[in-house]
């Protein structure tokens, strides 16, 4: 972890953590992911006394840890030790989210949400449940 993070990673920088790891899943994050990522902190009642400030610092571990071999692998460790597993489905569904923002689902963010399934033992029915929620939400005409 940066030297320059106050702290160790809260519920709150893991549920960010998630979802700015599934937008960069395909290396290129798009204005719909960040929007997605934006109104999810600004509006959900998991994030009210979030400090917006360690979105930032959040983001930069993440980065450094996709530049890294095992980085995802750290990823899943960090959020793992971090996430109350009470808030597991909650990270799922928020990843699930990001990655049909923009209306499309890449085969990256695909594996990617298959392998934070399987990291955070999300029953497949309740993960084929959060999968259609999301993609209810973000229907095109």
């Amino acid at each position: 972890m940066p030297d320059n993070f106050p702290h160790a990673l809260n519920p709150q920088d893991c549920l960010v953590a998630v979802m700015i790891a599934v937008s960069l899943s395909d290396e290129d994050i798009r204005t719909s992911e960040l929007v997605k990522i934006q109104a999810a902190v600004n509006h959900l009642p998991i994030f009210a006394e979030y400090d917006v400030d360690r979105m930032r610092r959040t983001a930069q571990i993440v980065f450094d840890l996709f530049a890294e071999e095992d980085g995802l692998d750290a990823l899943f460790g960090l959020v793992r030790d971090n996430l109350p597993e009470r808030l597991f489905e909650t990270a799922y569904a928020l990843a699930c989210d990001v990655a049909a923002a923009d209306g499309v689902i890449l085969e990256t963010e695909l594996r990617l949400l298959e392998e934070i399934r399987y990291e955070l033992t999300i029953d497949r029915l309740h993960a084929a449940a959060i999968e259609r929620g999301a993609r209810a939400r973000h229907m095109r005409a």
